[in-house]
């Protein structure tokens, strides 16, 4: 690897950490074919692609950084607007009704192998945790002055992606519906929706614990709604590679922002972003890593 600035090498190792840095200079390495391996394994070796400069890792992880970041601002309105839309739907059967497993799905209330609880019970008891561990002085007050169990409009508030991802899917199949099409998908998608909460709880997971996100194999994969129904998602269809990537993802995001905040700049600030991916050809590495498709911008538009 080249290294043109010695001082500010020494920086990035001390600032940054060699183990963080070696995930952006990973596929930056030569490889060969696997010996003995599948088809299309590779094996990866010691020595860089000629050309690797330390300069090109710094520039790919602080781009990766400004992704991260815009990534989860996108991701906070989402949950919020979530947050609104599960609480009060819950919240006209009745204050306590989250608690109260005759308003979910009959799959919700079934026993668990693994714990001998039910998955509603496991959300309470997460959601038990989560109330014990705030500090919010809101909480304080609502508790000391009334106990508990504490009203919906007041427990929603400590709600995370993952818990509401997961009530979510404790709905009844018609108002999983109903609240999908709030967000722009047609009828029948409570499912499909439920699926990009999933993977939109993966997401904000990755960005939370600062972990490399431009190129990374999505484990958490959404499903994609039937053609025409969210059109900026058309082109991933029958496109495995393309799904198992973050590019899909960050598509969502923009399908979800232009029906929680219209006028939001982020899908333009995600496309500056993208624009300004690092030149990096020279050790073969381009948009085409995060899994974007064909005239991607027009769809950002």
């Amino acid at each position: 690897m080249i290294v043109t600035d010695v001082v500010k090498g020494q920086d990035y190792l001390e600032r940054i950490g060699y183990y963080r840095l070696s995930g952006y200079w990973y596929d930056m390495r030569q490889w060969q074919a696997a010996q003995g391996g599948r088809p299309g394994q590779r094996q990866v070796l010691d020595d860089f692609k000629p050309g690797t400069r330390l300069k090109d890792v710094a520039d790919l992880y602080v781009f990766d950084k400004r992704l991260r970041m815009l990534a989860l601002d996108a991701l906070e309105r989402i949950e919020i607007a979530l947050r609104v839309d599960l609480s009060h739907r819950l919240g006209q059967k009745g204050a306590f009704a989250y608690q109260d497993a005759t308003y979910f799905h009959p799959n919700f209330a079934q026993v668990l192998k693994r714990s001998g609880l039910t998955q509603h019970q496991e959300w309470l008891s997460k959601h038990d945790d989560l109330i014990r561990r705030s500090r919010e002085k809101f909480i304080e007050h609502y508790r000391n002055k009334y106990g508990q169990p504490l009203a919906i409009w007041v427990a929603c508030e400590v709600w995370d992606f993952g818990s509401m991802s997961v009530l979510f899917s404790g709905l009844p199949s018609q108002e999983q519906d109903q609240i999908a099409q709030g967000y722009g998908l047609p009828a029948g998608n409570g499912q499909v929706f439920a699926s990009w909460l999933r993977s939109l709880n993966y997401l904000r997971n990755v960005c939370a614990h600062h972990s490399r996100l431009w190129n990374r194999n999505v484990v958490d994969q959404p499903r994609l709604p039937k053609k025409g129904s969210a059109p900026v998602l058309d082109p991933f269809q029958g496109q495995a590679q393309l799904v198992a990537r973050p590019f899909l993802l960050l598509c969502i995001c923009h399908h979800l922002m232009q029906h929680i905040n219209p006028g939001s700049s982020w899908s333009q600030r995600l496309t500056a972003l993208l624009d300004g991916f690092p030149d990096l050809r020279h050790v073969g590495l381009t948009l085409q890593g995060m899994g974007v498709v064909p005239k991607w911008q027009d769809l950002l538009s």
